[in-house]
């Protein structure tokens, strides 16, 4: 197994396509098509992950966060980020960062803290625009079945809860075969016309090239006709952060579960409502940039991480604010990983990292 096999398939998961503009998720240490000894899953890399690494046998340490996130001039150890990247370099470590792109699918790292919350009916708190095209392919009739199905193995079709979802009409290709050319049907310079079936469907960006290159396999054509169009609607299995459901609640009560299952002794919050708790809002991190769209959504309580003074004036007493902590919000993401790449590599040998990582403490 290479490190390219474990880094393909969190790709799938979590397309690095999704990532936010500012991120620098994707192996960032090391030579993709190395031989595999080992991974080790961590919320952070640091020198003590790397030391972890090392007498493990690992050469592929998985981290949510980049240890690169802006450019690097000079490696000469001044800092933690580059003793990391010279000291992974030297004992032939691969670094890869799944971050904001696995924070912004459905069942990524705000399901998982959402699951752990005892949320129900969870949903993408804010969806992502521009993530959906429609693609049309033209198909003799005898190939329909075989080049739809392609498309949709490949990721196409998806409304909702719905899947293999297209539309499909008949009608009348035509065709002129040029010289250099090999036609399925027809014959060469000939004016064919064919029973053809009009198949559309939608599709996520991210996986457009996915379905072409599915669908150009299956199609018996040598040139397939297809289109690709950008659409308005929302894609709401990608997004940031989640929103769902409780038992009534009072909001003390609750604070305290929160408190509980994330395992702090504190958590910084604005002013209670003076209602039950019904609809929680979170987002693992840094997500002060939903506060509006979650009371938009409804929402009684948001939690999430490194909230500013002034943002828990906001919305004060018609929903609460709660700082929850950033690696608290987050430390789930590394057993999420674990048993995404258990069920897939059962006999790999994998493990998650023992090193406390976080950089907050309080006194």
């Amino acid at each position: 197994m290479r490190i390219l096999d474990i880094t393909n398939y969190l790709e799938e998961l979590a397309p690095t396509a999704l990532q936010e503009s500012y991120d620098n998720a994707g192996l960032l240490v090391g030579d993709p098509t190395r031989g595999l000894t080992g991974a080790l899953i961590t919320l952070d890399v640091t020198p003590e992950v790397l030391d972890e690494a090392i007498e493990t046998g690992a050469n592929l340490v998985i981290a949510h966060h980049p240890v690169i996130f802006g450019g690097i001039k000079k490696l000469t150890g001044k800092d933690m980020v580059e003793q990391v990247v010279i000291k992974a370099i030297k004992h032939d470590i691969a670094l890869y960062a799944i971050h904001t792109n696995l924070d912004n699918v459905s069942d990524g790292v705000n399901r998982r803290l959402a699951e752990k919350l005892g949320l129900k009916n969870l949903k993408i708190l804010s969806p992502m625009d521009s993530t959906l095209k429609k693609i049309v392919c033209f198909c003799p009739v005898s190939h329909v079945e075989t080049v739809r199905n392609a498309m949709f193995e490949a990721g196409a079709g998806y409304i909702g809860n719905y899947s293999h979802c297209s539309f499909n009409v008949e009608g009348k290709g035509t065709f002129k075969a040029g010289e250099n050319t090999n036609p399925y049907v027809g014959e060469k310079g000939e004016l064919h016309f064919e029973d053809e079936v009009r198949i559309e469907t939608v599709v996520p960006s991210f996986l457009i090239n996915k379905v072409v290159s599915s669908m150009t396999e299956a199609h018996p054509y040598e040139e397939v006709a297809y289109d690709v169009y950008p659409v308005e609607n929302r894609y709401e299995k990608t997004g940031a952060g989640m929103i769902g459901e409780v038992e009534p609640v009072e909001i003390s009560s609750f604070l305290e579960h929160v408190k509980n299952c994330l395992g702090t002794g504190v958590l910084r919050h604005g002013r209670f409502i003076n209602r039950s708790v019904q609809k929680v809002a979170i987002c693992g991190g840094s997500g002060s940039f939903l506060i509006e769209k979650a009371a938009r959504a409804g929402a009684d309580v948001f939690i999430t991480a490194d909230v500013k003074y002034h943002d828990f004036f906001l919305f004060n007493g018609t929903m609460t604010i709660v700082d929850a902590g950033h690696f608290e919000t987050e430390q789930f993401t590394r057993e999420l990983l674990f048993d995404y790449l258990k069920e897939k590599f059962p006999t790999f040998a994998l493990q998650i990292s023992k090193v406390n990582t976080n950089a907050v403490s309080y006194f």
